[in-house]
């Protein structure tokens, strides 16, 4: 069975909400804290180190994310065991969009048969966009799951969508449940890709996608993208800000909660 062993610890109360934060690395001046009221309840950065802010994981849960095949300079997969140890994560995040990374099925399987079964936590497999060609998206996925020959423990799928409507993201969420019946999804990134309305097109997006995913028992937690303003987003990203551009950004320049990010609480 595929699904980690019922031995392993479970998520703890903190994660009776699903929403989440997903940080970057350079927000340190923001503060997490904001968003802890009880919705959201989750954050990660991509790496295996505490999120850089004015407050820590702001009360939220961290989950550790060994980002990177084979490894990180930042977060080298060798101090992987000793910093989930140290940190106490519940749950782990494994290779960013291996699909479209270069990184094969059977590289991802025998990589984390290694390095991520040894967690006796809960486990993502690595995140996929939501490519429709083969051998990519869902199809990566599938290919992974056949190459672990039932020697990969996890428990969640991990999606990453970007497009132009709320039926789209909706198809693709029901899509990946249809696929994998048996494990609980996790959305680690989602927003409409630049949508010519800016924010209020976002906004509207994410009024439609938090009642959808809340209503879905089979959606563990989602991270809509992303916690951060539009100025860092803007001095740190480029390739974010022409895809989506700033309107979805949770925070405003002066380190308050944005439109978008009321949603959120």
């Amino acid at each position: 069975m595929l699904a980690t062993l019922s031995l392993i610890a479970f998520l703890p109360a903190i994660y009776a909400g699903k929403r989440g934060l997903d940080w970057t690395w350079y927000n340190g001046g923001l503060n997490p804290g904001l968003f802890n009221d009880g919705n959201t309840v989750a954050i990660y950065d991509y790496e295996t180190y505490a999120p850089p802010s004015t407050n820590g994981d702001g009360g939220l849960g961290f989950i550790g994310m060994q980002r990177c095949y084979p490894t990180c300079d930042s977060s080298p997969v060798d101090e992987l065991y000793s910093r989930w140890q140290a940190q106490g994560w519940a749950t782990v995040f494994t290779i960013n969009e291996a699909d479209i990374n270069g990184v094969t099925p059977a590289e991802a399987a025998s990589w984390y048969i290694q390095y991520i079964n040894p967690l006796a936590i809960k486990k993502a497999l690595p995140s996929v966009t939501d490519s429709t060609a083969s051998g990519q998206g869902l199809d990566w996925v599938a290919q992974m799951i056949s190459a672990c020959a039932g020697q990969c423990y996890f428990d969640y799928i991990n999606l990453h969508w970007y497009g132009s409507s709320f039926s789209q993201f909706q198809s693709y969420v029901e899509q990946a449940h249809n696929q994998f019946p048996s494990y609980q999804l996790v959305i680690t990134e989602f927003a409409l890709q630049n949508p010519p309305g800016g924010q209020s097109d976002q906004i509207s997006f994410f009024q439609q996608a938090f009642a959808f995913l809340d209503g879905a028992s089979y959606v563990q937690l989602y991270f809509p993208f992303v916690a951060t303003s539009p100025s860092l987003l803007s001095a740190n990203d480029a390739g974010a800000i022409s895809f989506v551009g700033t309107g979805s950004c949770l925070y405003n320049d002066d380190g308050s909660i944005s439109a978008v990010g009321q949603l959120m609480l």
